[in-house]
């Protein structure tokens, strides 16, 4: 199983985690709740995952427009 990391913003393509690297990394999970997880994890056609976060970029412009949060897509 590999799970891709990608901005949920501007699709920018974070990392990468394969079944090697997954113990430690995807402990986190178990804190999310379900409705949480179906928004950020989803599968692939190929049997993988995409995890959607938030690249830097995208956080810096969060941070500097905090009204940037009441959109939808701040990013054109």
């Amino acid at each position: 199983m590999v799970i891709n990391y990608g901005c949920r913003h501007c699709g920018k393509e974070i990392g990468m985690l394969n079944d090697t690297e997954m113990d430690v990394s995807l402990r986190f999970l178990d804190l999310l709740k379900e409705q949480d997880m179906a928004e950020m994890l989803t599968p692939a056609q190929d049997g993988s995952f995409r995890l959607e976060v938030i690249c830097e970029y995208c956080q810096q412009a969060l941070d500097t427009h905090p009204d940037y949060h009441e959109l939808d897509y701040f990013l054109q």
